[in-house]
């Protein structure tokens, strides 16, 4: 039987097969808060081996969209436990994804209309929120300039991270993963060609590059168990502003290096390579990643490594018998196919789909797309 559909012990944890739901941001919470229909998204794609939340956000702070649905409110902790209960129920496993956007905010999203915070001054140029217009409609606005967080700011940012961490166990969550991708703001802290500062968290130096992001993984595993914790990470991302820079290998390497030290449950990676912008130099950014993750391997005896983007069932099953990753995770397949591991087991085509419901909405596009049915498609062939 192929690999992919084989148990996995994940920290103690029996995943029923080692296909991992990539989180997918839907913005389908009116009030912030997961509803009914919410329950019912993810419990229609419960047949995978673990589910990673959308990104929940950890505070008002850390929220850069609206529609999102948070876990930093008794409310939202309530409306997250009917998800977690309901993908129980059919024998699910689901992590929640704690975010905080950093400066990919608006002050319109924020409390009083205060300025987003960061570790930089620099603004995220070309970046976008989705706050109030001018005119105080929701839609796509131009993220704005951050304020730099006090050093003892930091601290609270990092409680703040722990605090979500329990209320994501209290609201029924298997464990949490840290955003720690995509340009949000733990990458802020990470790359220094965003991060101006010159405290103990500047960039200087790669251990005070990486102290935010260890920080809120110590914080979180002393407050739920280190076996309840996984991080996502993006080498060569680039979205949102994040230029790359001369030690990015170096940068993820030691960072990966120190979360093997710790014992993590997964470091979930965000394969961006194939989609790098501009010209590039020497070695292909590709090739630069299976390096990575082959070093990550070696660091990473008791953790798993999850890999995401681009993923299909071929090269999933290439890398899990190359012993390179231990879960393979899809996104936007997952939109349109909520039984995408039955159709990657028997080879049955995907549905296809629509972006134009990809944010925002009701149940068009969200929950009514239809599991694959082998005996219409023979009848119709008929």
């Amino acid at each position: 039987m192929s690999k992919l559909f084989s148990s996995f012990d994940l920290s103690g944890r029996t995943l029923r097969n080692r296909v991992a739901m990539a989180p997918l941001t839907r913005s389908r919470a009116p009030n912030d808060v997961a509803d009914e229909r919410i329950a019912l998204y993810y419990t229609q794609r419960a047949t995978a081996g673990l589910i990673v939340s959308e990104g929940t956000p950890i505070s008002r702070e850390g929220q850069g969209y609206l529609f999102n649905p948070g876990i930093f409110t008794p409310e939202q902790v309530a409306g997250w436990r009917l998800t977690t209960q309901s993908v129980h129920a059919v024998g699910g496993c689901i992590f929640a994804q704690l975010w905080h956007v950093g400066r990919v905010s608006h002050p319109s999203i924020q409390e009083g209309g205060r300025a987003p915070v960061s570790a930089t001054t620099k603004v995220a140029a070309g970046a976008t929120a989705f706050g109030y217009d001018e005119a105080g409609k929701p839609g796509f606005v131009a993220a704005a300039t951050p304020r730099p967080l006090d050093t003892e700011e930091v601290g609270r940012v990092v409680a703040d991270f722990a605090q979500a961490a329990a209320n994501a166990v209290e609201a029924g969550f298997d464990g949490i993963e840290i955003r720690g991708a995509n340009g949000y703001l733990v990458e802020q802290f990470l790359n220094p060609l965003v991060n101006d500062r010159t405290d103990r968290y500047g960039a200087d130096t790669m251990e005070s590059r990486l102290r935010f992001a260890l920080e809120v993984v110590d914080a979180v595993s002393a407050r739920i168990g280190v076996h309840r914790v996984g991080i996502r990470i993006s080498p060569y991302g680039q979205l949102f502003d994040m230029p790359h820079y001369a030690d990015m290998d170096e940068t993820y390497a030691a960072l990966v290096a120190e979360l093997g030290r710790r014992g993590l449950a997964y470091v979930h990676v965000m394969d961006q390579s194939g989609f790098v912008m501009g010209d590039t130099v020497g070695e292909p950014f590709a090739d630069r990643l299976q390096r990575l993750l082959r070093q990550f391997r070696r660091d990473l005896p008791r953790t798993a490594i999850i890999l995401a983007g681009g993923m299909t069932r071929e090269r999933a099953e290439a890398l899990l018998d190359a012993g390179t990753i231990d879960l393979a995770a899809f996104g936007q397949p997952f939109i349109a196919n909520p039984d995408l591991v039955e159709r990657l087991r028997n080879g049955w085509p995907l549905t296809q789909p629509d972006r134009a419901t990809y944010y925002g909405g009701g149940a068009a596009g969200y929950v009514d797309y239809a599991p694959y049915r082998a005996h219409d498609v023979a009848a119709r062939a008929a």
